[in-house]
Order: C-alpha cells, then sequence, then structure tokens
C-alpha cells in the first residue's frame, strides 16, 4: 500500500483521495506500481491547476462573457467534483468558488453599466423625438429637412433599447420625419398645382353663381351665394390672367340677384314698417291698461287688442324684441293680477293664513306674560332671554297678520 498527504493506494489498487469530507474513490489501479497510481492521478490533478489557472487569468485580463466564465467553471466543478484526480481538490473548490464571485461581480457591473447607458440613449432618443415632432410642424422646410436628417446620424451612433421601448421611440420619430416629408412634398405640389386647380373650381363656381343671378326663390338663394362665396375663398387664387376676369363674373352674377332682391325687400321693408306702427299703437292702448284697477274689464280690453294685434302682420326683425317685450310685460301684469285675486279668494289659504296668525298671537300674549313675571321675580336673565324669544315670535306675528291682509282679512 502507498500513500501521500492527499491521497493513497489500497492492497486492492483502488486509489483514494482525502477530502474535507472524508476518502473518495479516484479509481481503481492495475497496471503499474501504487506510486505510478498516485502520480497519474497527481498529474490530473496539476492539469485541473493549470486549467484553473487559466480561466482565473481569462477573467481578469480578458472580455469573456459571464455566461461563457460560468460554462467553464461549472465545467472544471464537475471535473473536480468527480474525485478523478489526487490532491488539494477543496482548495481547488474555494479557488471556483471565489471564481464565481467574480464573474457575479463582473456581471452586475455590467448590468449596471449597461443600465446607465441605456437610460442616457433613452433620454438622448427621447429628446431627439420631441425635436423631430417639433420640427415635422415647421414651415422652415430647408433648415427642418436638414436638422431632421442630422438627426437620424445621431440616432445610428447612440446605442439601442430594450426593443419595446426602442420600437416605440423609432416609431414616433419615423412618424414624425414621415409627417414633415409628406407637408413638404404637399406644400411644394400645392404650389405647382393649386392654381390651375383654383381656377377650374372657380370657373365651376362662376357658372353655378351665372346660373342662380334670376332666381326668386330669395332666401335658399342667398345662402347658396353666401356658401359659394365661402368656397370661393377656400379654392384659393387662380393665375393671375384669370383670376380678376373670373372674379368680375361671379360678382356680377351675385349682383345681378340682390339688386333684384333687394328691389322686392324694399316694399316688404316698407309694409313691415307700417305693421310696426300699429303694433306700437296696440302696445301704448295696453299698456293704459296698467295698474290694474278692474281685473275682469282689464283681462276683457286686452284679449280685445290681442286679437287685433294678431290680425297685423310681421314687423322689421330688429324691432321685434322690444315691441313684443312690451305687450308682454302688460299680458304678465294681468297674470300677477290674476294670482292675488285668486289668492285673497281662496278659502283654504285664508285659513290657514288665520290659524298660523292666531297660534302666534298665542305664543307672543304668553312670552308677554312670562316674561312680566320674571321681572316681578327679579330673573333678569330669564327675562331678557324671553324677550329675545318675543322679538323672534313678534316678527313671525307681523309678517302672518301682513299676509291675512292680503286675503283681506
Amino acid at each position: 500500500m502507498s500513500s501521500d498527504p492527499w491521497g493513497r493506494v489500497d492492497e486492492t489498487g483502488t486509489v483514494y483521495v482525502r477530502t474535507a469530507d472524508g476518502e473518495q474513490v479516484v479509481g481503481s489501479w492495475q497496471a503499474g506500481s501504487p506510486e505510478e497510481a498516485l502520480a497519474y492521478f497527481e498529474r490530473k490533478y496539476e492539469g485541473l491547476v493549470v486549467e484553473i489557472g487559466l480561466l482565473e487569468k481569462r477573467v481578469q485580463t480578458t472580455d469573456l462573457s459571464a455566461k461563457d466564465a460560468q460554462a467553464a467553471i461549472d465545467h472544471l466543478r464537475e471535473q473536480v467534483d468527480a474525485h478523478h484526480a489526487v490532491g488539494d481538490l477543496d482548495a481547488l473548490r474555494g479557488r471556483l468558488d471565489k471564481l464565481v464571485e467574480r464573474v457575479e461581480a463582473r456581471r452586475e457591473e455590467r448590468k449596471a453599466q449597461r443600465a446607465k447607458q441605456s437610460d442616457e440613449a433613452r433620454h438622448a432618443k427621447e429628446a431627439l423625438v420631441v425635436e423631430a415632432e417639433e420640427l415635422a410642424q415647421s414651415d422652415q422646410w430647408r433648415v427642418a429637412g436638414e436638422r431632421l436628417r442630422a438627426l437620424v446620424d445621431i440616432w445610428k451612433g447612440l446605442p439601442r433599447l430594450d426593443r419595446k421601448a426602442d420600437d416605440e421611440l423609432w416609431h414616433r420619430f419615423s412618424h414624425a420625419r414621415s409627417a414633415f416629408s409628406k407637408r413638404r412634398k404637399a406644400h411644394f405640389a400645392q404650389l405647382d398645382a393649386q392654381r390651375e386647380e383654383a381656377r377650374r373650381a372657380k370657373e365651376r363656381l362662376v357658372a353655378e353663381a351665372e346660373a342662380l343671378s334670376g332666381s326668386t326663390d330669395w332666401a335658399p338663394t342667398a345662402a347658396r351665394y353666401r356658401e359659394l362665396m365661402a368656397e370661393w375663398k377656400a379654392a384659393g387664387r387662380a393665375q393671375r390672367e384669370h383670376e380678376d376676369d373670373l372674379w368680375n363674373r361671379f360678382r356680377g352674377a351675385q349682383d345681378v340677384f340682390f339688386a333684384a332682391r333687394s328691389s322686392v325687400f324694399a316694399v316688404r321693408d316698407a309694409e313691415q314698417a307700417d305693421n310696426l306702427k300699429l303694433k306700437e299703437e296696440l302696445a301704448g292702448e295696453a299698456e293704459k291698461l296698467l295698474p290694474i284697477t278692474d281685473l275682469k274689464a282689464a283681462r276683457a280690453a286686452f284679449r280685445s287688442i290681442n286679437e287685433r294685434w294678431e290680425a297685423i302682420g310681421h314687423v322689421p326683425r330688429d324691432a321685434r324684441p322690444k315691441i313684443e317685450g312690451r305687450m308682454h310685460a302688460v299680458d304678465r301684469a294681468i297674470q300677477e293680477a290674476e294670482e292675488s285675486e285668486w289668492r285673497r279668494t281662496n278659502p283654504e289659504a285664508r285659513a290657514r293664513a288665520a290659524g298660523l296668525t292666531g297660534q302666534l298671537q298665542a305664543a307672543v300674549d304668553k312670552l308677554k306674560g312670562q316674561i312680566e313675571q320674571a321681572r316681578a321675580q327679579g330673573n333678569t336673565s330669564r327675562a331678557e332671554k324671553l324677550e329675545r324669544e318675543l322679538e323672534g315670535r313678534q316678527a313671525l306675528l307681523d309678517q302672518a297678520l301682513k299676509g291675512l291682509h292680503e286675503f283681506g282679512g
């Protein structure tokens, strides 16, 4: 049997390695002496030492990724845990544990660095998006276009974010550029085509205006002319050599129609002015009924006035609110007089008012007696308290007496 500080070979040729958890079987050796067996497995241990040393160096000095480093550590740990070598395997496990800590530390550093870079990139891209969206509304076509191109170059130089965030920001950025390009393209295309399109549109408007010039359907035609004028303004200017001629024809057609309408309306306005004078006389007649002293007579007189009022035609629109307001004022006065008369002659309401007055009068009389009694007993504070209560009850009684008086009681 042969042994060294980290292993031994028993009489059957079984090789053992000593660990903190006790001896572990390394393997079986039948081809030579026990010393050769230990030397073979010690060389395997040295091989592990070399591999671990190389991995430690790679982790320390190269840009080995955490994923690849962990895979290499796991591979070496499997070999160490398999106990197929003779040596200080526990020390190798300790070195591997430290390597794991170092890799994890580097992973966290890189994670923090990536997070910082991502945050900076996100803020930078958000700023680019905001500027692009502002530029998308600009009418400074050359300057804004050059700046948008420069923003694209800046964007390309920034790191990518997570896919969702990057795609959302790029969508906004791209949409802003597209919106600007569409507006610019539409603007310059419009400069080329606008005047020709305006000429064709205005020729159609002129044709319709001339066709309407003889209409006597005053209100709808006037409304249509207003629509045509709005369409004319919205159409923009035609070429200079066509614009003036088209406008003269358009305006001339309107002038024919509105001159004819004005002639007809002049007659109507004269009739409405006469109607206004008649209604002013009736309003004056109605206002003489105020103040109302004989409700029945006033009601009959106003009914007669109102019938004559209805028989008269329209008055000028701007005079209508004032003249109708005068008649409404008289009508309201008659209605208020009717309501007052109803309250005065309503026996149930009068009875309620009389009952309330009686109750309040009894309360006042009782309080006066209590005040005299308190004074006689020298109870000044009670007397003063009762006097304050008497003031409130007396005010309610006065109000009730006033209401009862309205019923003629």
